[in-house]
């Protein structure tokens, strides 16, 4: 027997030496969720670990991060007014470029911080987008339900990413799967004078549930109806590529698949059509299943936790958005 696979799995070194997949705390971007206050640090029920922070306390909490290593953070902003045109998205005090700013005057560029556009926490209705009535051909046939209009949510949404380059973002990223935004952001960031403010586009986003944690995190589930008509289809692969492409195409910097766990084949093969890093988002639902199994002694965590993100990036992902980030890095667990 001339062919002993096992003669490079003897000991931890050679299996160190010949590994085909390698993590480093470089890949790792942690999502933090921001409100107004002072002295908030309010503890998420539905994601163990994480919580709400006022930007005092956010000021505090990533300052601890970086002195291990955590210099990336995705920032979601939660407890705005919400209206039927989400304005509150793009105000002046709106809580996330107010962080933003003062993030980056107390850190500068140790600290790299990408914002969410999207506006599903600033509705009333929860859409990603702004409710018009259907056309008349689907009135006539009795439809009453609102639909999201695509092109009305992008110049929201386009508002909404200058104002977060305008308080200093290095990188805004829309997840609302509007069709075009990516070109059309582009566009607002370039004639405003933000060249160098990066796009990391949720290209390939679910509609899934494996994001109902997070929809209590941030107060963003939709009122009625669902996101099926904007985010994608489960039963589809080939879709995922044409989106990627598209955003590709239209001036996106990453391209992002969301979710991870579930989608490893879809960020496989994004990542063999793409020229882009390709980032994966390791969301709510499939953190929150970690930690509750792990809570009752029905799993390892450190070695489940593991063994994803070796997944992630076995599949072809460069970057991983995860609530784990800073278990893994504060727990020496790489």
């Amino acid at each position: 027997m001339n062919q002993r696979p096992r003669r490079t799995r003897k000991n931890s070194i050679i299996r160190n030496l010949v590994a085909e997949t390698r993590l480093s705390k470089d890949q790792f971007i942690y999502p933090y969720f921001v409100t107004h206050g002072q002295n908030v640090k309010h503890p998420i029920a539905a994601m163990p670990g994480i919580n709400h922070f006022s930007v005092d306390t956010l000021l505090k909490d990533v300052e601890a991060g970086l002195k291990v290593g955590i210099n990336k953070l995705l920032l979601f902003g939660v407890g705005e007014p919400k209206t039927a045109d989400g304005s509150s998205a793009y105000g002046k005090e709106s809580i996330v470029p107010g962080a933003v700013s003062v993030l980056k005057k107390t850190f500068g560029d140790d600290l790299f911080v990408i914002t969410d556009v999207c506006v599903c926490a600033y509705t009333t209705h929860g859409h990603c987008g702004i409710l018009t009535s259907p056309p008349a051909p689907l009135q006539g046939r009795g439809e009453k339900l609102s639909v999201v209009d695509n092109d009305l949510s992008v110049e929201l949404l386009c508002k909404m990413a200058l104002s977060h380059a305008q308080a200093g973002a290095d990188m805004v990223a829309p997840s609302d799967m509007m069709d075009g935004r990516i070109g059309a952001m582009r566009n607002k960031l370039d004639e405003n004078g933000f060249v160098n403010t990066g796009i990391m586009s949720y290209a390939v986003k679910f509609a899934s549930a494996y994001y109902g944690p997070f929809r209590e995190a941030a107060d963003s589930a939709p009122q009625s109806g669902d996101r099926k008509s904007y985010q994608m289809d489960a039963r589809n692969g080939n879709e995922t590529v044409r989106e990627a492409l598209l955003d590709e195409e239209e001036g996106a910097d990453i391209i992002m698949v969301k979710p991870a766990l579930a989608y490893l084949d879809i960020i496989q093969r994004v990542k063999e059509s793409v020229l882009l890093p390709v980032a994966c988002y390791n969301v709510s639902g499939e953190y929150t299943m970690v930690k509750t199994a792990a809570a009752a002694g029905y799993i390892d965590e450190q070695k489940i936790v593991m063994e994803n993100m070796t997944a992630f990036t076995r599949a072809g992902a460069d970057i991983i958005i995860t609530y784990h980030a800073r278990d893994i890095v504060e727990k020496g667990w790489l």
